[in-house]
C-alpha cells in the first residue's frame, strides 16, 4: 500500500532552492530586468508547483473548485513564460511585445481563476451592473493615478496611441483587479483566501506594469524594488493552499457596493482640484465624461431594478396572502385600536361571515369576554414596541376562541406582527385550531379510559389515588377491588367479543351502585376498582366501605348477563383496603389486590378486608417458589413409597410414589408446597422427576421377582402440558417399566374442567396399556357420567369417607355404595386412609379388595421398600 506523502517537505525544499537562485542572482549584481527575469520564473513556477499539487488534493464532486485551480495554473505558467522572455523582448521596436502580450494573457487567466473560488450570492446583482462597477472602480483609480502621478510625466505628449499603447497593459491589468476584488471581498466561499491572494497577485502585476510603462517612456528600466512586487505576491499565493487561514467574515454586500461609487468620488475630487490648479489635458475630460455616462446607465438600472423588486415585493405579498388562505388561516389587518381595515375571503368558510360585514368593526366584539385582555395587551406591545418587534422581526403568538356565525367558540391560535410597509396596521394570521383540539381531548380520553367500559383506566386510577392520598385527609380513603368469578369461561365459550360486551353490562351495573363522588375504573381484564375518598378508618366509614363492597357483589350476581343469546350467570370476588398514615398509593392499591385475590381462593362471592397477615402471605408464598426452583435444580426431593395391600391377603401389590422435600434439614409437608408449585408451573418439572426416579424404582423390583405396580397422582398442569402423553412414554421406555404396572390417578375436577382435552390424553394413555385410576372417589360432581366415556381400572375412595367407618352410619352407608358401585363395573377399589382395625374389617366385611393408611403401611423410603421385598419374597419362597 503507498503511502501519501506530505507534500509541504518538497515545497519548503524547493522554496529554499529558490530563495537560494534569487540570492545568487542579486549577489552576482545583474541587470535589474535579468533579476527580475529569474525571480520572476522561480516564484511563478513555485506557484505553478504547488497549485497543481493542491489541485490534486481536490474531491471529486467539487468541480468549481477544480476549475479555479487550473485557471490559476494557468495563468502562473503563462506570466513566468512572459516574465522570463521579457528581457529578450524588450529589445524589439514594438511598444508591446509579445512578452507583453503573454502578461496580459495571464492577468485574463487569472482573473477567471479568481472569479471562480468566489460563491455566486443567492441574488446576482447582473453582468451588466458588475462590470460597470468593475469600469467605475478602474477609472477611478486611473484618474487618481492620473493626477497625481502620471499627467506630469505624460505631459506635454500629443500623440495619443503612444499613450494608450504604453498603458494598454496596466489599465487592462487594473479592469481585471477592478472586475474581480468586490466579489471576492465579499465572497463566503471556502476558498476565499486563495482568491484573496490572486487578487493580491493581479495588484502587484498592476503596479509592476504601471512602473514598467513609466520606466520605458524614460527609455530606463524599473525599479527593483517595484519590480519585485509580483514575484512577492506569487510567492504568496504558492503559500496560502498550505496554510490554514482563520476564515473572517466578509464585507456587507452593500459595503461592497458602495466602494466603486467612492472610488468615483474621489476620482472627482481629485480631477477637480486638477482643473482647479489649472493644469488641463485631453485624457481627463474624455474618461470624466465616460465615467459620467457609466453612472448615468448605472442610475437608470438601479431605477429598474428598484422598481422590479417593488413589484416582487407586491406579488410576494399577494402570494403568501393566498397561501395562507388556502392553508386555512384567515389574514387580516387592523390598526392598533383592534379595528378591523381589511379581511380575506377565507373568514366565510372557516367562520361563517362576510368580509364586508367585518370591515371597520372592533377585533375584541368576536374574541371570548375572558380572552380579551390578552388580545388588547398584544395590541397595546405592538404600538409601543413595535419598532423593536419590525427590527428584529419577531412575531407576537397568542391562543384564543374566535366566535363563528353560528354562535359556537372555536378555539385559534393567532400570529400579530407590524406590517412590514404600512406601520399604523398590524398584520394577523388567525388560525382555526377546532379539529386539532378535539383530536388532543381525544387522545387525551383515549389514554386515561378504557375503550371497552368507557371508565377510566388503570393509569387515571393510579393517578387520581395518588393526588387523593397526598392532600390534607388523604388518609381516609378506601380502595374496593373486583374481580369477575368465571369471567374466563365466557370468553371461552362466546368469544372475546361478547365477553366485553358483557363488560360493558357489569361496568354499567358497577356505575349504579357506587355513589357518585366515588372513582369507578376498569383496572384490566375482568377487574375493577373503586376509590372511595369519603373512607376512613373509624368503624363507622369502615363499614360504609364494607357495605359498599357488598352492595357491589349483590350487584354483580343478582341477575345473570344476557350475552349471545344465554344466560351468563358470574359471581364476584371483592377485596377492599383502607389507606394508613406514610403508606403509599402503590401500597393500598396492592393491599386492595391481595385481599381480593384471598376472597377468590376462599371460593368466591365474598368480601375480604386487608389484613398484614395476608401480605405475609403472599410474600411467604413467592419465597417459597423461588426456593422450589432452586430445589428442584439442586435435588433437594426425594420420592418415598406407600404400600397398597390386598386386604384379603395382606400382599403389597402397589406402591403410590409421594414426593418429599427436606430444605435443608426441615421437611417441608406437601400440602405447603404442591399448591405454589401447581400455580408456578413447577409441577410439570417436578412431575417429570418423580415420574421417572419413581419408574426406575419399580423396574429394579419387579426385576428382581416381585410383581408389584405403581401409581402416581398427576396434576391439572401436568395433564395440560404439550408433550405430556410423550413424557410418560419415555420414562417407560428408560426404566423398561411396562405400561400395564404403572397406574396414574386423576381428581375429579380435572375430568370436568377442560373435559375434551384431558379424557382425549388419559385415553391416549389407556390405548398405550397405562391403567387410569380415579382418585379421592365421591367427593366430585361428574365422576358416573365420566365412568362411561373413560375407560378407568381403579377407583380411590377418600379418606374422609373411611375415616366415618364404624362411627357414622351415612358415610358407612356411602361407602359400602361405593364398593358395589366398584364391583358391578368391573373396577378395582381401593379404601385410602386406613387408621383403625374397625375399618379395616368393615372394609374387608364389604368386600373391598385393596387398602392403604397407616394401618396397613406407612410411607418409606426406597430402602425400606427393599427390605419389605426381601421380607415379602422370603415369607413367599
Amino acid at each position: 500500500m503507498t503511502r501519501r506523502r506530505d507534500p509541504r517537505v518538497p515545497l519548503t525544499a524547493a522554496s529554499g532552492l529558490g530563495a537560494a537562485a534569487v540570492a545568487a542572482v542579486l549577489i552576482a549584481g545583474g541587470a535589474s530586468s535579468a533579476v527580475v527575469a529569474v525571480v520572476g520564473v522561480v516564484t511563478g513556477l513555485l506557484a505553478l508547483v504547488s497549485l497543481a499539487l493542491a489541485s490534486s488534493r481536490v474531491a471529486p464532486g467539487q468541480r468549481r473548485r477544480a476549475a479555479a485551480w487550473r485557471w490559476l495554473e494557468a495563468g502562473a505558467v503563462t506570466w513566468l513564460a512572459g516574465i522570463g522572455l521579457r528581457p529578450v523582448a524588450d529589445g524589439t521596436p514594438f511598444v508591446l511585445t509579445f512578452a507583453d502580450l503573454l502578461l496580459l494573457f495571464s492577468s485574463l487567466l487569472l482573473m477567471i481563476g479568481c472569479a471562480l473560488t468566489a460563491k455566486p450570492p443567492p441574488y446576482s446583482r447582473g453582468v451588466v451592473r458588475q462590470v460597470t462597477d468593475a469600469f467605475l472602480t478602474a477609472a477611478s483609480i486611473f484618474a487618481v493615478a492620473w493626477v497625481w502621478f502620471l499627467a506630469p510625466i505624460f505631459h506635454g505628449m500629443d500623440d495619443a496611441t503612444t499613450i494608450f499603447s504604453t498603458l494598454a497593459l496596466p489599465v487592462v491589468c487594473l479592469l481585471a483587479t477592478s472586475g474581480v476584488a468586490p466579489a471576492i471581498i465579499g465572497s463566503r466561499a471556502a476558498d476565499r483566501s486563495i482568491g484573496l491572494a490572486g487578487v493580491g497577485v493581479l495588484g502587484a502585476i498592476t503596479v509592476a506594469e504601471f512602473a514598467t510603462a513609466v520606466a520605458r517612456l524614460d527609455g530606463d528600466a524599473p525599479s527593483l524594488a517595484v519590480s519585485l512586487v509580483a514575484p512577492v505576491a506569487f510567492l504568496i499565493l504558492a503559500a496560502v493552499p498550505w496554510v490554514e487561514v482563520r476564515r473572517r467574515r466578509p464585507l456587507p454586500g452593500a459595503l461592497s457596493a458602495v466602494i466603486p461609487l467612492f472610488l468615483v468620488g474621489v476620482a472627482t475630487v481629485a480631477v477637480a482640484f486638477h482643473a482647479f490648479t489649472g493644469d488641463r489635458d485631453r485624457v481627463l475630460p474624455g474618461l470624466g465624461a465616460v465615467i459620467v455616462l457609466v453612472l448615468i446607465g448605472r442610475l437608470i438600472l438601479l431605477v429598474v431594478e428598484t422598481a422590479g423588486m417593488r413589484r416582487l415585493v407586491d406579488v410576494g405579498e399577494r402570494q403568501l396572502r393566498r397561501l395562507a388562505e388556502n392553508t386555512g388561516d384567515v389574514v387580516l389587518l387592523c390598526d392598533h385600536d383592534g379595528v378591523i381595515r381589511e379581511i380575506g375571503s377565507s373568514v366565510r368558510k372557516t367562520y361563517g361571515y362576510r368580509s364586508a360585514d367585518l370591515v371597520g368593526r372592533p377585533l375584541v366584539d368576536y374574541i371570548h369576554p375572558e380572552d380579551v385582555p390578552s388580545i388588547q395587551v398584544l395590541l397595546r406591545r405592538l404600538d409601543n414596541d413595535g419598532e423593536a418587534v419590525l427590527e428584529r422581526h419577531e412575531s407576537c403568538r397568542i391562543a384564543c376562541r374566535v366566535r363563528a356565525s353560528d354562535g359556537t367558540w372555536r378555539p385559534a391560535e393567532s400570529v400579530a406582527t407590524r406590517h412590514m410597509r404600512k406601520e399604523d396596521l398590524i398584520l394577523v394570521a388567525v388560525r382555526d385550531v377546532s379539529d386539532q383540539v378535539a383530536l388532543r381531548n381525544q387522545v387525551t380520553h383515549l389514554t386515561f379510559h378504557d375503550g371497552v367500559t368507557g371508565l377510566p383506566n388503570r393509569a387515571y386510577f393510579e393517578e387520581r389515588a395518588r393526588e387523593v392520598l397526598a392532600r390534607p385527609g388523604g388518609g381516609r380513603t378506601a380502595v374496593i377491588f373486583l374481580d369477575l368469578d368465571g369471567f374466563t369461561g365466557v370468553n371461552d365459550s362466546v368469544g372475546h367479543a361478547s365477553g366485553d360486551y358483557l363488560l360493558g353490562q357489569a361496568a354499567r351495573r358497577l356505575r349504579a351502585a357506587v355513589r357518585a363522588d366515588d372513582t369507578l375504573a376498569r383496572w384490566g381484564g375482568d377487574e375493577f376498582a373503586v376509590l372511595l375518598e369519603g373512607g376512613s378508618s373509624s368503624s363507622t366509614d369502615a363499614q360504609t366501605a364494607i357495605d359498599l363492597a357488598e352492595r357491589i357483589v349483590r350487584a354483580v350476581s343478582s341477575e345473570p348477563f344476557r350475552v349471545a343469546d344465554r344466560d351468563m350467570p358470574l359471581t364476584a370476588s371483592v377485596g377492599v383496603a383502607f389507606a394508613e398514615d406514610g403508606v403509599p398509593a402503590g401500597d393500598l392499591l396492592r393491599n386492595a389486590d391481595v385481599a381480593m385475590s384471598r376472597a377468590k381462593e376462599m371460593g368466591g362471592r365474598r368480601v375480604e378486608v386487608f389484613a398484614a397477615h395476608m401480605h405475609a402471605d403472599v410474600v411467604r408464598r413467592l419465597e417459597l417458589a423461588a426456593d422450589l426452583r432452586r430445589a428442584l435444580q439442586e435435588n433437594q426431593f426425594a420420592v418415598e413409597y406407600q404400600p397398597v395391600v390386598d386386604l384379603a391377603t395382606s400382599r403389597v401389590t402397589a406402591v403410590e410414589a409421594l414426593v418429599r422435600w427436606w430444605r435443608g434439614s426441615v421437611f417441608v409437608p406437601p400440602e405447603q408446597f404442591l399448591g405454589p408449585a401447581e400455580d408456578t408451573g413447577l409441577i410439570v418439572p417436578l412431575s417429570e422427576w418423580i415420574l421417572k426416579e419413581a419408574c426406575r424404582e419399580v423396574a429394579g423390583w419387579r426385576e428382581s421377582s416381585w410383581d408389584i405396580g405403581l401409581s402416581l397422582n398427576l396434576s391439572a398442569r401436568q395433564i395440560t402440558a404439550p408433550r405430556f402423553v410423550e413424557t410418560v412414554s419415555e420414562a417407560l421406555a428408560e426404566s423398561g417399566l411396562p405400561a400395564s404396572a404403572l397406574t396414574l390417578e386423576v381428581i375429579e375436577e380435572m375430568l370436568v374442567e377442560d373435559a375434551e382435552d384431558t379424557v382425549a390424553k388419559l385415553s391416549e394413555l389407556r390405548a398405550l396399556g397405562v391403567r387410569l385410576a380415579i382418585d379421592d372417589f365421591g367427593t366430585g360432581y361428574a365422576s358416573l357420567a365420566f365412568l362411561r366415556q373413560l375407560p378407568v381400572d381403579m377407583i380411590k375412595i377418600d379418606p374422609s369417607f373411611v375415616s366415618g367407618l364404624g362411627c357414622d352410619e351415612t358415610l358407612t352407608l356411602l361407602t359400602r355404595t361405593i364398593v358395589r358401585l366398584g364391583h358391578d363395573l368391573g373396577l378395582i377399589v381401593v379404601a385410602e386412609g386406613i387408621e383403625r382395625p374397625e375399618q379395616l374389617e368393615l372394609l374387608r366385611e364389604m368386600g373391598c379388595t385393596r387398602g392403604q393408611g397407616y394401618l396397613v403401611a406407612r410411607p418409606m423410603s426406597a430402602r425400606g421398600v427393599d427390605h419389605l421385598m426381601r421380607t415379602t419374597l422370603q415369607n413367599t419362597a
